[in-house]
């Protein structure tokens, strides 16, 4: 939902970044890790300190930028790779990953953030397949890009809500949000494995029949 009012502004946010052309795009993959590790801390620590709130949220955001910029420096530039694109895909379920254990630690409540980091893990594997399959990588409705800026609100949320009140209320508040994203998440996983099993059946790709071989 996100995405086309979002895409018309990735090229001009290119054109004001100051990177240089030899910059390789998988540096601008990398840095959005380490900012997301950062927005992880934040998460971890919202619970005590209010600004640790706005660490998570600028963690989130820096990430989701340098999302939006690196293939642009890839195709302005003329370094498309292959590699640089297994990247992209294989940090973006890992950066999700350490920010719902950041919460998870924040409200001591592993259990949930393992129940989210699961379906996280679940719906890349899932669409990863399906795109194999069909050979079109198709992302949801309600997506990546969705999820960043749901997360940005809550880490804003919380350091509206630790800053005014006490570390109870915005551990309460971590914890909701732990369960209404490991309700919603594996809803959405339970739909979207149904209409990828029919997607790919309805695929025209051949049916891989070979008998398993050790390579």
């Amino acid at each position: 939902m996100l995405d086309p009012l979002l895409a018309p502004i990735a090229p001009a946010l290119y054109r004001a970044a100051p990177i240089p052309r030899g910059f390789p795009p998988e540096g601008i993959v990398a840095l959005g890790h380490l900012v997301a590790i950062a927005g992880a801390i934040g998460f971890a620590l919202a619970g005590r300190h209010w600004w640790a709130g706005l660490l998570a949220a600028a963690g989130v955001a820096g990430n989701h930028l340098c999302d939006m910029i690196d293939g642009a420096h890839a195709r302005a530039t003329g370094q498309c790779r292959h590699g640089g694109e297994l990247l992209d895909h294989f940090f973006d379920p890992l950066s999700f990953s350490l920010w719902m254990v950041g919460l998870g630690v924040a409200a001591d409540r592993h259990d949930l953030a393992l129940a989210c980091v699961l379906w996280i893990y679940a719906s890349a594997v899932l669409t990863s397949i399906r795109a194999k399959i069909t050979g079109v990588f198709l992302l949801q409705r309600v997506g990546p890009t969705e999820f960043k800026a749901l997360l940005t609100l809550l880490a804003l949320a919380l350091a509206a809500a630790r800053a005014a009140s006490s570390t109870e209320t915005a551990v309460r508040i971590i914890t909701v949000s732990l369960w209404a994203l490991a309700a919603l998440g594996w809803a959405q996983l339970a739909v979207n494995l149904v209409r990828g099993v029919r997607a790919v059946n309805r695929a025209d790709t051949p049916v891989d029949t070979e008998p398993w071989r050790r390579g």
